[in-house]
Order: C-alpha cells, then structure tokens, then sequence
C-alpha cells in the first residue's frame, strides 16, 4: 500500500456514501416488504429462489453457502429452520457422502410463487421504478463493472 492513501474527493465520496446509504435502507425496506407479505426473510427467499432455477429444484449446500457469501454451518442451521417448516429438505450426496444437497418441497416452490409477485412489486416500488431508463441501464453497467472485479480472485 502507498504511503500516501488516496482520500476520496467530495464527489467519489457522494457517490460512496450514497451507495452505502441506499444499500442499507433499500436491504432494508425490501426486507420488510417480504417478511410483511409472505412471512419469509430474505434468506429464506435467497434459498427458495436459487434451487426453483436449477432443473431439478435442488442444490448442493455448500454452494448455496458461497452464493449467499454465508458459513456452512450458518447456512446449515437455517436451512434446519427451512426444513421445520416444510420449505426445504436436506438429502445427502449421491456423489460425497460428506455433503448435504438441499431440496425445494412442493411446499416450499408454492410459498415462493405465492412471494414472488409481491417481492417485485417492492423491487419495482422501491428501486426500478424510481429511475429512468438510462440510470437504470448505467446503474446495471456499474454493478457489472464492480462485480466482474470482485468476482476475479486475481485482481486485487
């Protein structure tokens, strides 16, 4: 690291400050919105959305854990709270008899219909409807930009 830190200017600050605030309150107030219309927190939903896209409804713990930028054992106990209310179920690995694969219920794909038009309703309500088409298309650019480099273990 240089000896001399680069010290954001007043407007990369803005920028830095915005995006952490919006951040913040937009997690926030989709979360509410959820919980509020489906009874589901944003994990649970994180969870049920990602095995319904895969074919056969279910996924390997371990990287649904790295998708979530979650610890196993965190992600373990509440899929644990999942499997008491019928969500999910856990299997073992047919191919490692150490890993866990976790299966979306009938129950479960049926709770998520049920959220999803009033999760993107709030998505629309809180964050795409509030810009015009070109800060939304400079919005996705930039998240791309910074996501492509935080997807990169090479890039420091």
């Amino acid at each position: 690291m240089d000896a001399d830190p680069r010290w954001l200017n007043d407007e990369e600050m803005r920028a830095w400050m915005g995006y952490r605030r919006l951040r913040l309150l937009l997690d926030a107030q989709t979360a509410r919105d959820l919980q509020h219309d489906s009874g589901l927190s944003v994990a649970d939903y994180d969870v049920l959305s990602t095995l319904s896209e895969a074919s056969d409804n279910r996924g390997r713990l371990t990287r649904l854990a790295a998708r979530m930028q979650w610890s196993k054992s965190r992600l373990s106990r509440h899929i644990t709270r999942m499997e008491q209310r019928g969500l999910v179920t856990r299997e073992e690995c047919a191919t490692d008899g150490r890993g866990a694969t976790v299966v979306l219920t009938e129950h479960g794909l049926r709770t998520l219909r049920e959220a999803a038009p009033h999760h993107v309703e709030s998505v629309r309500r809180h964050f795409v409807d509030r810009l015009t088409p070109d800060q939304l298309a400079a919005f996705a650019a930039v998240a791309e930009t910074v996501l492509a480099h935080l997807s990169d273990p090479q890039d420091p």
